[in-house]
């Protein structure tokens, strides 16, 4: 499953109201935390692929202040998890076995496939 850059508010509360489970990685290019978790959020992201109700999205917090502020990132590398609107799970650090958790838990919210 390919990771998607959110950009725009407007585009933001469109995907996290889609009615799927939604993660996403608020990051910055400046964190080398952000530099070291993405690619096991892009792992993670993999083992989802073939369930259409749960997707992965990246937010870069300073071209995207408007969605940081919205959402109260205070600190990066933060992971948050979405359904119908309302956030469901968080997780702020870079420590895979921490971000793995977070997805397992919510993942399971997706409203049932017929794949």
């Amino acid at each position: 499953m390919t990771v998607e850059v959110l950009s725009g508010k407007s585009k933001f509360d469109e995907v996290i109201n889609s009615g799927n489970v939604i993660f996403v990685d608020f990051w910055a290019t400046w964190c080398g935390p952000c530099r070291m978790i993405s690619p096991v959020f892009d792992k993670l992201s993999e083992h989802h692929e073939n369930n259409p109700d749960v997707r992965f999205y990246k937010v870069d917090i300073d071209a995207e202040m408007e969605i940081a502020e919205e959402v109260g990132v205070r600190a990066v590398p933060t992971f948050l998890a979405f359904k119908d609107g309302n956030k469901i799970g968080s997780f702020v650090s870079a420590e895979p076995k921490g971000l793995q958790a977070l997805i397992s838990q919510h993942a399971g919210a997706a409203k049932p496939s017929a794949y």
